[in-house]
């Protein structure tokens, strides 16, 4: 397996990668990006080794694959979330890369973790498509529409 796009292919914008192994969240999520009319292209990975490996191979900017936005749920095969997360925050330009968790652990050791390691936001994940929807609504509004990125919403750094 390695990273493919999954939703929107082609566009400028700078692309929001999914980590999740999970087809069902993914697909809730996928519905619910093209609910909200959500542009960016999104990128998934579905286990922790392609996260690592994809983090490894897009560390510019400029690159048109580095991300505006990691959504990383913790519970992966091969390697948890929290270890790729503490391994995108050794890289210099994914320190700035906001990191949204997007799990269902709600144990508190799971969120500390999370937050010492570098998350932004720490989500747990709703297990009924409407909430989840509202969710990704959320996250739109706030780290799509209003957060200034580091790097700028597109591709071209």
């Amino acid at each position: 397996m390695t990273a493919q796009y999954v939703l929107n292919y082609g566009s400028s914008l700078r692309p929001i990668l999914v980590v999740e192994d999970n087809d069902m969240d993914l697909d809730f999520c996928l519905q619910a990006f093209e609910e909200h009319a959500i542009a960016n292209p999104v990128i998934a990975c579905r286990d922790g080794d392609e996260a690592m490996a994809f983090i490894d191979a897009h560390g510019d900017p400029h690159d048109p694959r580095f991300p505006l936005l990691v959504l990383l749920d913790l519970r992966l095969p091969k390697i948890d979330g929290i270890e790729v997360l503490r391994h995108a925050r050794k890289q210099p330009n994914w320190q700035l890369v906001p990191v949204v968790v997007m799990t269902t652990s709600s144990d508190n050791a799971d969120v500390k973790a999370a937050y010492q390691e570098g998350a932004n936001s720490y989500i747990l994940k709703p297990v009924d498509f409407s909430r989840f929807s509202e969710v990704v609504r959320h996250i739109k509004v706030y780290w799509i529409l209003s957060n200034e990125p580091p790097f700028g919403p597109t591709g071209g750094g």
